[in-house]
């Protein structure tokens, strides 16, 4: 069969390529045609456009960049019907992705209608798939209505998304989350991070400068008063080296590496970290953690008035209970921190319990088996059963 994959950020490169993998082992005839990167093209797929291409944050850069954008959409709606597939398959990226869901249905069910005439051109006749669900459960109910008009098959990989999207009266599938295999195929590159002598404590600030600036002051504080620990600072590829050592210059005995968060995490006894995909990916590596998240209060006030979850943190929701504190707004504190983090190293029985939870929460993600796997499988017997 023929696969047509959209993926437009680094993560969805990631996961489309295990995707790839996967269709291309449960189906030996698959020809795959992709946006997304380099890791899909490696794993079988022709890459049409890269996502470094497609990559615009920020309201100031969109707008700049509206002409590109519009562009790229005529661009893959014609290669789109050109190539012919059996499925388009689209990946998170929702800002792009739900206008081609849009078009795509609208294009089937247009030509559809005018099968009947003699001079109508052959149908498509492509099924459209979403894997990794936009997060409308956190903002943008809106959207649910559009995705369940618009999308044959949604593969969700956050348990409680199959509960959210059923109020809707839409049946989606769960598969499990494809950061489980990602991280149990994870091996530190030699020489990754430094041999340091003392005990490590992960600090994960995030990737963009403002919230950098925001929490790594706070998480930095902390470090004077756990001197038997050795403090690491993740340092996201995007930001200048300038920047990071005019804030650790008063901490002298604050370490850094730059783009090997994994092999820090894989050696960390505990962290501190901003909330978004990291705290899963932190206790999926069975670090205990701390979950931090400071804006701007004029940004918060919104997010608390926009965003409808009960937690910030992926593993909370998850599991739906306070597994790993979260410290938000003015409870971020060098004091509550301190406190939080002296709680994960000190009391034993705080590390086991968590480790309870981490184990509960894999198991829980992995559904028996890895998500691209799941996805494949059940992208195929869809497909098969139409």
């Amino acid at each position: 069969m023929k696969y047509y994959i959209i993926a437009g950020e680094a993560s969805g490169d990631l996961h489309g390529s295990n995707l790839i993998k996967q269709l291309k082992e449960q189906d030996v005839q698959a020809d795959i045609r992709c946006w997304g990167g380099d890791l899909m093209q490696s794993a079988g797929a022709h890459l049409v456009k890269h996502y470094k291409d497609l990559a615009f944050m920020g309201f100031v850069e969109v707008l700049a960049n509206l002409r590109t954008i519009f562009r790229n959409l005529d661009f893959c709606k014609q290669d789109i019907l050109e190539y012919k597939p059996d499925a388009l398959i689209l990946i998170d990226y929702p800002g792009f992705n739900l206008r081609i869901a849009k078009w795509a249905h609208a294009q089937r069910a247009a030509n559809v209608t005018s099968q009947a005439l003699p001079t109508s051109r052959a149908a498509p006749h492509f099924r459209i798939i979403y894997y990794i669900s936009p997060q409308v459960w956190a903002w943008k109910e809106n959207r649910v209505k559009q995705i369940r008009t618009t999308v044959d098959k949604m593969l969700v990989i956050l348990p409680f998304e199959k509960d959210f999207y059923k109020k809707f009266d839409y049946d989606v599938e769960y598969v499990g989350h494809p950061l489980v295999e990602v991280i149990d195929d994870y091996n530190t590159p030699a020489g990754a991070i430094p041999h340091f002598d003392k005990p490590i404590i992960a600090l994960l600030p995030g990737s963009r400068k403002q919230e950098i600036l925001k929490k790594l002051p706070v998480m930095l504080e902390v470090s004077k008063y756990f001197p038997n620990y050795q403090f690491v600072v993740a340092q996201a590829p995007g930001q200048d080296q300038a920047f990071y050592n005019e804030l650790l210059t008063p901490y002298p005995s604050v370490a850094a590496v730059s783009n090997q968060t994994y092999a820090l995490l894989q050696k960390a006894h505990a962290a501190c970290v901003t909330s978004g995909t990291a705290t899963l990916e932190t206790a999926l590596f069975g670090v205990p953690e701390v979950v931090c998240y400071k804006g701007s209060n004029i940004s918060y006030q919104i997010a608390r008035r926009l965003i409808k979850v009960k937690y910030i943190s992926l593993v909370n929701l998850i599991m739906d209970k306070l597994v790993v504190q979260e410290l938000i707004q003015d409870d971020l504190t060098p004091a509550n921190l301190r406190r939080e983090l002296d709680t994960l190293l000190n009391n034993p029985s705080r590390r086991h319990q968590l480790a309870r939870d981490y184990k509960a929460l894999k198991t829980l993600l992995s559904l028996g088996g890895h998500a691209s796997a799941n996805a494949a499988h059940a992208i195929l017997i869809f497909l098969r059963g139409r």
